[in-house]
């Protein structure tokens, strides 16, 4: 009787099995910390842009904070104006990075000076790029929304992330 080298079918049948259980436990982890991941830029863009507004009140106090995302931040190379601060970087003014969408609104204009801003981050797609919605308005406190509905859209309604629960 002849010895035959090599793997038979079954074997090579289990092999393959075991590749896929494997690849199913790792690939949801995986995921979720591609989400995890996201949201931490997203918090720390948001932070970005709060340091942001107060630097761009400072040096234009008869704009107050910016009116809006793109007037923080500027294309290179960037000469600093109201409207193009220079504050942020060019990807983030664009309003989205990360896997996140953000978007600031400067309001409460006393005598031309935004008196108030929100700025707010949304996932680009929701349970993909990340779940949570991040916010913050001019006390500078970063706050998040669990986002149960699902929004992609950053919220700059001042009251509504004021109401949201504060990071620790």
């Amino acid at each position: 009787m002849r010895k035959q080298k090599g793997f038979s079918l079954i074997e090579l049948l289990i092999v393959v099995a075991i590749i896929l259980i494997i690849a199913a436990i790792a690939i949801p982890n995986l995921l979720r910390a591609r989400i995890a991941a996201n949201e931490s830029s997203a918090v720390s863009s948001v932070r970005t842009i709060n340091t942001a507004e107060v630097s761009y009140q400072t040096s234009y106090p008869a704009a107050g904070y910016s009116a809006d995302l793109p007037s923080l931040g500027g294309a290179s190379p960037c000469t600093p104006a109201s409207t193009t601060a220079c504050l942020i970087d060019h990807v983030l003014d664009g309003g989205a990075k990360s896997g996140y969408n953000f978007a600031v609104k400067g309001a409460n204009p006393v005598n031309g000076a935004n008196t108030t801003y929100t700025a707010g981050a949304a996932p680009v797609a929701w349970n993909q790029t990340g779940v949570r919605q991040f916010g913050s308005i001019e006390d500078g406190v970063v706050r998040y929304d669990p986002n149960t509905g699902k929004a992609t859209t950053a919220n700059t309604t001042a009251a509504t992330v004021a109401a949201w629960s504060a990071l620790q």
